[in-house]
């Protein structure tokens, strides 16, 4: 029994190093927002969407896959991530939705949100976890440091006939 206990409670601790970085302050996004994302790591590439919601206070991140079935939602509220929905946990996407959460800051309320980030040129990163490469403002590549890459892409809010 006892050690199953410290089994559990190491895996509890190992839970609690391994959460993404989390802004100091809510940065200032304009939302709604839906985005194409391409994952790719090694040999692998998936496509998704995310859509990201304002609920108040919080921020409703809901990604999709092409048929539209949820592989993770999350809501983040008052500086905390909580599941939302019956979904299992996700931790990949936890992470990517706080390098996006990064990413998407505007250049502004980088040093205010994100005091040890970084920027130069088209390149912003976070210690060695984050590095995005933009090719416009909501337009850009993010690398994790698992060797898993993100193209992220607007998706148009509305279609023109």
């Amino acid at each position: 029994m006892k050690r199953l206990l410290l089994i559990v409670a190491m895996s509890l601790l190992s839970a609690c190093a391994s959460q993404p970085p989390l802004p100091e302050q809510m940065p200032t996004l304009a939302l709604p927002m839906q985005l194409h994302i391409q994952s790719e790591q090694a040999d692998q590439r998936q496509d998704l969407l995310l859509v990201i919601q304002r609920e108040g206070l919080s921020l409703r991140w809901s990604l999709l896959d092409l048929l539209g079935i949820p592989q993770a939602r999350q809501v983040f509220d008052q500086g905390q991530w909580q599941a939302d929905g019956f979904l299992p946990p996700n931790p990949a996407a936890r992470e990517l939705f706080a390098a996006l959460l990064f990413a998407l800051t505007p250049g502004g309320q980088l040093e205010q949100s994100y005091p040890d980030a970084r920027e130069h040129d088209q390149q912003r990163w976070l210690d060695e976890r984050w590095r995005v490469d933009y090719r416009h403002a909501d337009d850009f590549t993010l690398n994790l440091k698992q060797g898993l890459r993100y193209r992220v892409s607007p998706l148009p809010s509305e279609t023109t006939p």
